[in-house]
């Protein structure tokens, strides 16, 4: 802290604090000058954006989609509806008939349950006796024990480019329950080959956790493989303040579990309630809840952790209930097969987000309130065209003698088949079925009810026979929605135009410098934005860089575009209705003489399209779009060079090479500043001495004359 005029009286911080105002003047410039130029950086990127904007509607206006629209109708629409793309021509179709609507396969159970508070949140095994409310009976399912585990498998556990290698204590018999998936496809697991070999969709595993495709597989795939360990094994650190442990599986298999407290093992015994005994029954451990695999400790075993004096490691080897099933599907993209391993802890909900999330395409549904279940197909239409068959390979028929289609939905595994009731002959299938129509004569299928032809997609909402009135649907050319699209365009160009003119033709108020510091502190909040309102404006008024984008625009308009595919009484923006403001201060703007436009788009819309769109060897055949096209990026790249953008650093641009020139100066006058602060501190700091010694002089003589 300085501290002046104690000797001389006078405020030496305000005279110092006056005289570098005086020295700031010089530096405040140069801040008003950065200042200026950053508002000016950021209106030439304001004008940027606007021209990039402006590029994407050019980008959009070089689609034939917006050339070439089609309308549609249907002379009953509640019956049959059509949409046209840009690429359909004109055409007429005729639906004479509608024998049968496509719809998916459908599966649905029996009642399953006959407890009505039974709900979809129902662990699936809480207790040994599966689903006791059930009408098929759980015990009908063969609960496995093992260890429910998942991993993904990269490039470090390849053995070949079409062979991996998944290193766990697995069990041996449940190889064929596995998932695996190569990028979210599954694969249908064997566990062995026959002399045709692996199919594409077929992967081989085997006891030593060596997996094996068909193909070569992509390097950095993601391999997901759930399977079946042999059992698990956590470990918890034990205290005399811990009172239970987690384990991470649920629905525990009480027989073999093995504890081992800091290595002894514990020789534990669980009976039907959980209560957990160890030393061969004799001492009471605590209690585990076999659904949610927590272990809480009783206090007796407690005391005995805390009488080792240490923490102890607790190892709890352990089995969990599982059981799977598997659905296969034929779909558009083919056969889908997929593996589930379903845990005991699970529930219906969870299970149906498995299969609804899966790659298999079926959705599953439980209702409560019906105590029913259904598996359905995502796709509409009839994809399995085998033929079931008896004894002897000979083809079954219905009672009209027709043969009879596979289901496209085959369901494996008992939870599935007994709990559930989709065992053959128990559930209710509702086969799919391809639309099936008469168009132009012709008697076809679709798998689905909306379908495309020839550029056409129909849609089939009911049907109906020929003893009806046939339905008509016309493709035409949409003449007005292409007449609105070259408005909206010609709309978009004047915005364009208005907005750089008005930025060019901004008043300059040279007056109104950048406030500074000591400024804005006389000035209030609304006074400091008016009088930026005006410091800022007219910055970039006349800027040649804008005023060559406007010219070149108007040139890209006015000349004809020389085209073979254009005809000349179309190769004029004028001879097309669309002409230039006569107005010269709007910078030209476009007018459009809507009769003759739609005109023009009626008598000859190749010709229309092509002025716009065209393209050419040179700028004169090019179509207009093309050159607006050239012209903007031109100007965008010079804005660039001139004020970069978000992503420039400031050496990038000129501005900010400017900017930066002025901010060294104003670095280098800052530190003059100070030196020329220190040295008015250091000649008022010798004034103040040389006062001070002055008085001590006067006030010893004048103790000398009082003598």
């Amino acid at each position: 802290m300085r501290i002046g005029g104690l000797a001389s009286g006078m405020d030496i911080n305000q005279i110092v604090s006056d005289l570098m105002r005086a020295e700031r003047m010089p530096l405040d410039k140069l801040k008003q000058k950065k200042q200026v130029l950053e508002w000016q950086r950021d209106d030439y990127r304001a004008m940027n954006t606007l021209l990039l904007d402006f590029r994407a509607e050019l980008t959009q206006m070089k689609l034939t989609s917006r050339y070439r629209s089609s309308a549609t109708s249907s002379t009953d629409e509640s019956k049959v509806t059509a949409t046209a793309a840009s690429s359909a021509g004109q055409a007429s179709f005729s639906i004479s008939k509608v024998t049968q609507l496509a719809s998916s396969e459908r599966i649905l159970s029996g009642k399953i349950t006959k407890d009505p508070d039974l709900d979809q949140n129902t662990k699936l095994k809480s207790s040994d006796n599966l689903f006791k409310s059930f009408q098929n009976k759980g015990d009908r399912v063969v609960w496995s024990q093992g260890s429910v585990e998942s991993k993904t498998l990269g490039e470090n556990d390849r053995l070949g480019s079409n062979k991996y290698k998944l290193n766990e204590v697995l069990k041996d018999d449940a190889l064929s329950s596995w998932s695996v998936k190569v990028n979210g496809k599954a694969y249908k697991v064997v566990t062995s080959v026959g002399s045709e070999g692996l199919a594409d969709n077929e992967v081989l595993v085997n006891a030593q956790g060596e997996i094996e495709f068909k193909n070569a597989i992509a390097k950095d795939s993601a391999i997901r493989v759930d399977y079946i360990a042999k059992n698990r094994t956590d470990t918890f650190k034990l205290n005399d303040q811990t009172t239970s442990v987690q384990l991470t599986r649920g629905s525990v298999h009480t027989t073999g579990i093995n504890f081992k407290l800091s290595g002894t093992d514990l020789k534990v015994t669980i009976d039907a309630e959980g209560n957990v005994k160890y030393n061969d029954g004799g001492a009471e451990l605590g209690k585990l809840d076999t659904v949610t695999g927590k272990i809480t400790f009783s206090y007796g075993f407690k005391q005995y952790v805390s009488s080792q004096g240490q923490d102890s490691n607790l190892e709890i080897t352990y089995t969990q209930n599982y059981t799977t099933f598997s659905l296969d599907t034929h779909t558009s993209k083919g056969e889908m097969h997929e593996n589930f391993i379903v845990q005991g802890n699970e529930t219906i909900a969870s299970l149906s987000t498995k299969v609804n999330a899966s790659n298999v395409g079926v959705s599953m549904f439980y209702d409560e309130f019906s105590g029913q279940m259904s598996l359905s197909r995502t796709e509409t239409g009839k994809y399995n065209e085998e033929v079931v068959t008896g004894e002897g390979g000979a083809p079954i028929t219905d009672d009209d003698g027709k043969e009879i289609i596979d289901d496209d939905i085959k369901v494996n595994g008992a939870l599935m088949e007994k709990v559930f009731g989709f065992e053959d002959g128990k559930a209710s299938v509702t086969a799919g079925v391809n639309a099936k129509f008469e168009i132009n004569g012709i008697t076809t299928e679709r798998h689905t009810n909306t379908f495309t032809m020839d550029g056409t997609t129909f849609t089939l909402k009911q049907t109906f026979n020929a003893t009806d009135a046939p339905i008509s649907v016309n493709v035409n050319r949409d003449n007005n929605q292409i007449f609105e699209n070259i408005k909206e365009f010609v709309g978009k160009y004047n915005d364009l135009i208005d907005k750089i003119q008005k930025k060019m033709n901004e008043e300059r108020f040279r007056s109104y410098l950048p406030l500074t510091d000591d400024e804005r502190e006389t000035l209030s909040d609304k006074q400091q934005e008016q009088w930026e309102e005006k410091a800022k404006s007219g910055l970039l008024r006349r800027d040649p860089l804008l005023s060559s984008v406007l010219s070149n625009m108007r040139m890209n308009f006015s000349q004809p575009v020389m085209n073979d595919e254009v005809s000349s009484l179309f190769n004029q923006l004028s001879k097309l209705g669309i002409t230039t403001s006569a107005n010269y201060l709007e910078g030209g703007k476009l007018e459009i003489n809507e009769a003759k436009l739609k005109k023009a788009i009626e008598e000859d819309p190749q010709s229309v399209e092509n002025f716009f769109r065209g393209s050419g060897g040179t700028e004169a055949q090019s179509g207009v779009i093309h050159r607006l096209y050239d012209s903007v990026n031109a100007t965008m790249d010079q804005l660039k060079e001139r004020a970069g953008n978000s992503f420039s650093v400031g050496h990038q641009f000129a501005l900010g090479r400017e900017m930066k020139n002025v901010d060294d100066r104003i670095n280098s006058f800052e530190n003059r500043l100070k030196s020329v602060e220190d040295r008015y501190w250091r000649q008022f700091t010798a004034m103040e001495k040389a006062i001070q010694r002055s008085n001590q002089q006067m006030m010893f003589l004048m103790q000398q004359f009082s003598m």
